[in-house]
């Protein structure tokens, strides 16, 4: 398939390395222009693009950037791109970093506001797998304790070929459901960054609950700060 990738942080560079390996044609952006990207776009076999370029580069585009950022995305990003390609929202919502998001604050899920504010549909995946274990730890399907990643997101069919995208990854893909069930994989959530299989993915996704949601992420964000104050953005 094409791919693009918008966002060139630790899980954007790892999904278009992985995405490389399995013979996808990426392309890939940042906030800073297809110059920043060259050396890193030679080293993981993509292309180095603008986010326009990148929303137009086919059948799935990823959107793997901080939650601030999101607003600063060109207001056109998606126009005249056909409907049926689906887009992967990568992100989480650390008020550390992002500053205060009201609509998130008052219980939308992070990717729902995502979608409302590029005006698609979007599927959240790959955000509570940290990038170390996205790179090295995918396995042969039917591999005892393969971990699962979540999927979330609308329409169905979309949702789908994601499904299909983790499991060549690597990953045991666990369908959780329409995008306004993606709280289940916020931050903080017992599902985040565990690494667990998928009969363990379920319990964890079931086991949230929505009305511990600022808590949930309240100490998530507390463990991120020293990270946020030490790690540069390379989106």
């Amino acid at each position: 398939m094409n791919i693009g990738i918008i966002g060139a942080g630790m899980i954007g560079k790892t999904l278009a390395r992985r995405l490389g390996e399995l013979g996808h044609q990426v392309a890939i952006a940042n906030s800073r222009g297809p110059e920043t990207l060259r050396d890193l776009a030679t080293e993981v076999g993509a292309t180095a693009v603008t986010a326009l370029e990148a929303a137009r580069s086919g059948e799935i585009v990823i959107i793997t950037i901080p939650e601030r950022a999101v607003p600063e995305l060109p207001r056109d990003l998606f126009a005249g791109v056909p409907a049926d390609v689906v887009v992967i929202d990568t992100g989480n919502y650390y008020p550390t970093r992002d500053g205060r998001i009201p609509a998130i604050e008052q219980g939308q899920p992070e990717s729902a506001w995502v979608a409302e504010h590029i005006g698609r549909p979007v599927t959240k995946a790959f955000n509570n797998i940290f990038f170390k274990s996205l790179i090295e730890n995918g396995r042969a399907k039917g591999t005892p304790g393969r971990i699962a990643l979540p999927v979330a997101g609308d329409p169905a069919e979309a949702r789908a070929k994601v499904l299909r995208l983790v499991d060549e990854l690597g990953f045991d893909p666990v369908d959780a459901g329409e995008i306004e069930e993606s709280w289940r994989q916020q931050p903080g959530t017992p599902c985040y960054t565990k690494d667990l299989n998928s009969v363990q993915l379920k319990v964890a996704l079931a086991a949230a609950e929505r009305t511990r949601v600022f808590e949930y992420r309240k100490a998530a964000d507390d463990a991120a700060k020293g990270f946020f104050r030490t790690e540069p953005d390379r989106r």
